[in-house]
């Protein structure tokens, strides 16, 4: 019944982190596109330019937009960086 057991339950596991899995993509990203902000919605908003994000197994644009500004910080952009044969995404943040 124990062998049972703990077989079930390294199964389960294996299950779990085989959903954990990131595929990241092999292949740089496209150029960035050139992207016409809508109206400032306020003086105190920052854009957020677009970037392409991995999704399905390929390159999807996700659209820029305005976000409120956060005192004393500065948004730094996100990028692609390649780390071996594979890119990785490094989110924005504020800073």
């Amino acid at each position: 019944m124990k062998k049972i057991a703990a077989v079930l339950l390294i199964s389960f596991i294996f299950v779990l982190l085989a959903g954990c899995v990131v595929n990241y993509p092999r292949i740089s990203p496209p150029p960035l596109k050139k992207e016409v902000r809508s109206a400032k919605p306020g003086a105190n908003h920052v854009w957020i330019p677009g970037h392409w994000k991995w999704s399905g197994g390929r390159y999807v644009w996700a659209s820029g937009h305005w976000t409120k500004a956060r005192p004393g910080k500065a948004w730094i952009k996100g990028h692609w960086k390649k780390k071996g044969p594979r890119y990785v995404w490094v989110p924005g943040h504020w800073r």
